[in-house]
């Protein structure tokens, strides 16, 4: 165990002989996981200088901007949590005070380590959720296991969703690759960015995107572009055992991606920000691409989530019982290899 700051923020360090974990206290982020042979983090890094999100202020404002998703722009960084909300909060719930991606990606952590294994708890008191996070690095492979459960008095419709997101120098506009088991694919339903390419609200099959020509993109390739903007959601297949993404930096000659059950997990979200967003604390400076799997297609709020419903015959949230306790489990893989593999599968 190693707790000391990460650029400029309370975190925990965790290690094995392959790889090195770093989460942050407050927010819980997984904000590294390096690799130690190719030195480098395959997870996003703000350019902009990070700060504690209970320390975030009016004064702030022109730094972070002054939105409902600032407090956590301020203090965002590699993988965070969406719970209980996959997106902004409608009036009602900003009102209590959520923000963005709900209490999750903001709460303070209590961070327990036991040799190369780590414990992040954490109570949510607006949602009435009390979070557990189990985290265990195993050769090359960082086990996680998440428990929910609802402490409060009443059922909650919930999202809830692993805000997973890749940055450079892994992530490189016409070199990093991408495989997934995704299947049904729609566009974001409306304009998403100022630099949109993809067709609002058009349905496909992964990997071919339809642009706004109305021609064919394969967004296996992270786009080459001066600036673009995208979100598209995939449907993963229902009938593998495991649901996956994987991401391949030939520079690097690693691969990265994660591994999760389709049933616990069965949609993906894939977010690009290239340089499109130029409020602060973007600047037009951004390069990223989030692959978020969850229980909800979309980024929107909890009745906009409810009155979905379902999309393609899957359901787009999760109902959580008064008292009731969920559990899942998934991997985080990283693999030095000289192409990407074109499928990951259950760790044995």
């Amino acid at each position: 165990m190693s707790a000391k700051p990460y650029r400029g923020r309370r975190a925990v360090t965790v290690e094995g002989r392959d790889l090195r974990v770093t989460v942050l206290e407050e927010g819980g982020h997984i904000a590294e996981i390096f690799d130690k042979a190719a030195g480098l983090n395959p997870l996003w890094t703000p350019p902009w200088a990070s700060i504690e999100p209970s320390a975030y202020g009016r004064a702030h404002a022109a730094t972070y901007g002054d939105g409902i998703d600032a407090t956590l722009l301020a203090g965002i960084m590699g993988h965070n949590l969406c719970l209980d909300l996959f997106g902004p909060p409608s009036e009602a719930d900003a009102r209590t005070g959520l923000t963005a991606h709900g209490e999750s990606s903001v709460a303070r952590y209590d961070l327990d380590v036991n040799g190369q294994s780590l414990v992040a708890r954490a109570h949510f008191p607006i949602a009435g959720l009390q979070f557990e996070r189990r985290l265990e690095i195993l050769d090359r492979v960082v086990a996680i296991r998440e428990r929910v459960e609802n402490v409060s008095g009443s059922d909650r419709s919930i999202g809830w969703t692993q805000h997973v997101t890749l940055g450079p120098p892994f992530l490189e506009p016409g070199k990093t690759e991408f495989r997934a088991s995704a299947t049904r694919s729609r566009v974001f339903e409306s304009t998403f960015g100022a630099d949109d390419y993809l067709r609002p609200a058009a349905d496909f099959d992964w990997p071919h995107g339809p642009m706004e020509n109305g021609q064919p993109i394969d967004l296996r390739l992270f786009r080459a572009a001066e600036r673009s903007s995208a979100f598209t959601t995939h449907l993963m297949d229902q009938h593998r055992r495991a649901a996956y993404f994987v991401a391949f930096a030939p520079a690097f000659e690693l691969a990265f991606g994660y591994v999760w059950k389709p049933d616990d997990f069965p949609w993906l979200g894939i977010w690009e920000e290239n340089r499109s967003r130029t409020q602060p604390p973007w600047h037009g400076k951004t390069v990223t691409r989030g692959m978020e799997f969850g229980v909800s297609p979309f980024p929107e709020t909890r009745e906009e989530m409810v009155e979905r419903g379902r999309l393609f015959g899957a359901p787009c949230y999760r109902q959580i019982a008064a008292g009731q306790t969920m559990s899942v489990e998934y991997y985080a893989v990283v693999r030095r290899t000289r192409s990407i593999p074109e499928s990951l599968d259950w760790p044995a």
